[in-house]
């Protein structure tokens, strides 16, 4: 892709946006820079003609390509404009992966892409492969672009998967899908083929890595070009596959190699992150890793921040930071892998899903449930009678209800089923919060 002397706009100048904006600029291209926010920090951009405070098709005027970042609405003005001249319209994902020659590894799902992800890494690091870890999870993928690499692995969103056109991952993961982002999408099942797309350029040298269990997401395996490699509870279901026995994972990568991988040294709990290390290991088994190298690095794992963390026991109530639960699917999962009686702290910015599949797991193991922010109204009327309801807006007021309410035994809870961003930048300061609420009780 030749990027010297074109004109290049930039649409959203955040994480991404600004990765890209560098790039482009490293390889000659002459930026327009925008964004939809009038005061921000801009130092620390590349040189291009700033516009900023707005969207105005008369910026289009000479550009030949567009780089949005995942965060601009597909409803953006720019970009239906650029749609309807004909300007090319891609991501930085797309745009990383013109670039990058290591073989990708793409995951992606409603929820534990972070886990699969920072995962595989480390299998593959263990495997003695040079690896680059981000996308989605962090760091832009255009930042691997010019590096020696063995592998590539990224955390791969629906926002991203919108504006793809070429991009080929070797292997591709689909975890699981679950109501989120409704406030995005037309329905479930746009967001359903929105986070498909992953596989739209495989061939049959790549493989993609299937949640049999989950029916919306084995599905696809007939529509694919790839080689399948399913993962599940469930019985196998195809050549290659991996299961679990209560005890090992039991793999069989299509005639090749099988046998066992054990998990007697793995340390997340629950059932979903058993899923978790099987994703892992199909798409390490599909990158050729020995089952030695997956093994250990499954038994030297250890939780991500935000994502079921510890935080402290107090008077023998545990605090738990889940605040990376943003969407009820992921919360039921933390229940199910929280010692009861529960405390739950949940609330935020509504995403546009059903809060109804709470209802039982609240029944079962939550004896007070806190709800905060903007959603606590419509949470509260769709939980009514599930369990004990108490309103506070903010997280420290609800930190101290619990600490108030809670009892030795209990567990405190953190897991939103909500976005962070009526009173937090990110789920990650939303945590970071929590954690020192708490220790400051």
């Amino acid at each position: 892709m030749e990027l010297r002397g074109k004109r290049v706009m930039v649409v959203g100048l955040g994480v991404s946006g600004a990765a890209a904006a560098h790039f482009l600029h490293a390889r000659g291209a002459s930026l327009v820079l925008s964004d939809v926010r009038r005061a921000m920090e801009t130092a620390a951009l590349p040189p291009g003609e700033l516009r900023l405070g707005g969207e105005d098709p008369a910026w289009l005027g000479g550009v030949e390509l567009v780089v949005a970042s995942p965060g601009v609405p597909p409803a953006s003005a720019l970009l239906a404009e650029a749609d309807r001249r004909g300007i090319p319209v891609i991501g930085e994902l797309e745009l990383g992966g013109r670039f990058v020659r290591a073989p990708i590894v793409a995951v992606t799902g409603t929820n534990g892409k972070s886990t699969v992800t920072t995962l595989v890494a480390e299998i593959l690091k263990a495997a003695g492969r040079r690896v680059f870890v981000g996308g989605n999870l962090g760091t832009p993928l255009v930042e691997a672009a010019g590096l020696e690499l063995d592998a590539v692995v990224v955390e791969v969103s629906s926002f991203q998967l919108e504006r793809i056109a070429s991009f080929k991952p070797h292997v591709a993961v689909h975890l699981n899908l679950a109501e989120d982002h409704l406030d995005r999408y037309r329905d479930f099942a746009d967001y359903a083929r929105t986070k498909a797309r992953l596989f739209l350029n495989q061939d049959r040298a790549d493989w993609a890595v299937l949640n049999r269990d989950d029916p919306m997401v084995w599905r696809l395996r007939s529509a694919l070009a790839a080689r399948v490699m399913s993962f599940g509870l469930g019985p196998a279901a195809s050549a290659a596959a991996i299961g679990y026995d209560g005890r090992d994972l039991i793999f069989d990568d299509g005639g090749r190699r099988a046998g066992r991988i054990s998990l007697a040294q793995f340390r997340l709990a629950g059932r979903h992150n058993v899923a978790n290390a099987m994703a892992a290991a199909g798409a390490a088994l599909a990158m050729g890793v020995e089952p030695a190298a997956i093994e250990a690095a499954l038994a030297t794992f250890r939780a991500l921040p935000h994502r079921m963390e510890f935080v402290d026991e107090r008077a023998g109530v545990a605090w738990i930071d889940d605040s990376k639960g943003t969407n009820v699917a992921s919360v039921v999962e933390a229940l199910a892998a929280t010692r009861a009686p529960v405390i739950l702290i949940a609330g935020g910015m509504d995403k546009g899903g059903d809060y109804a599949p709470l209802r039982a797991p609240l029944k079962e193991k939550v004896r007070l449930l806190i709800l905060i922010g903007a959603a606590r109204d419509k949470m509260r009327a769709a939980l009514e009678g599930a369990t004990q309801i108490e309103l506070r807006q903010t997280l420290d007021e609800a930190v101290r209800c619990a600490a108030a309410a809670a009892r030795g035994g209990d567990t405190v809870l953190l897991s939103p089923a909500c976005s962070s961003f009526d009173q937090f930048r990110s789920y990650a300061e939303r945590g970071r919060i929590f954690q020192e609420l708490v220790r400051a009780l």
